[in-house]
């Protein structure tokens, strides 16, 4: 009786046990933790006083942890995700998640909760690619970018793990992992992700929408091509 081939070997930034790496683990393969980056506070004042906004949104957990501390109580809270509701980690705080974890779904949640519009100030990393902002231009929805922190590679620069692939989480990381990645398989999660790595001269393998339901389909997709046999070549 022959074993089961092990799963191949998927490096990301995230910890073994982020909802991110049992997506990972789900579609067959084996999440690596790779802790490439660091994340550096810019130390950037809010752009306007808390008193003054109607709501403090969030696209992260980082940018969360940064306000948690000034937030004043009962201050009313658009958040991305539910991981960047635990950042905050504050219980006399109104918070309000939208349907889907993504940008789009937060934007949708604004309008619905400030029907008339408002002002709001948004954490955000200095590479964000600024949806919100693009998407409140012009309207009664003024959005006002407060960024926090900064995504940076690690110094020293951690060697990459023996593994079959790569994901890329931004395109800062997608830059960074192009030229040690070149001889793995390399994923993306998002367009701008996938265009970061063949701007850098490694293109994608594949790529996905932000949503741990298509990363899931595009890794088992993924996984299932790469293990068929083969067909020989005719003599």
């Amino acid at each position: 009786m022959t074993s089961a081939a092990p799963s191949p070997r998927l490096a990301l930034a995230r910890p073994a046990q982020h909802p991110l790496a049992d997506t990972v683990r789900k579609a067959g393969w084996e999440p690596v933790p790779y802790a490439f980056t660091s994340l550096q506070l810019t130390s950037a004042p809010p752009p306007m006083s808390f008193a003054e906004m109607d709501a403090f949104v969030a696209l992260s957990p980082s940018g969360a942890k940064v306000a948690a501390p000034t937030l004043p109580p009962a201050t009313v809270c658009l958040l991305q995700g539910a991981g960047t509701a635990d950042a905050l980690g504050r219980e006399d705080l109104e918070i309000h998640l939208p349907e889907e974890a993504r940008a789009e779904a937060l934007w949708n949640l604004l309008q619905a909760r400030f029907p008339k519009g408002g002002d709001f100030v948004l954490a955000r990393g200095e590479r964000s690619r600024e949806f919100l902002e693009a998407a409140a231009k012009g309207t009664p929805w003024r959005i006002h970018p407060w960024v926090t922190h900064r995504e940076a590679a690690r110094v020293p620069f951690p060697a990459l793990p023996d593994v079959e692939g790569v994901l890329a989480l931004s395109p800062l990381q997608a830059e960074i992992l192009a030229p040690v990645a070149a001889g793995v398989l390399r994923f993306g999660w998002g367009e701008a992700t996938a265009e970061a790595f063949e701007r850098a001269g490694a293109p994608a393998h594949a790529h996905c929408d932000p949503k741990p339901g298509l990363l899931w389909a595009m890794l088992a997709q993924q996984l299932a091509f790469h293990q068929s046999p083969k067909e020989e070549s005719p003599c």
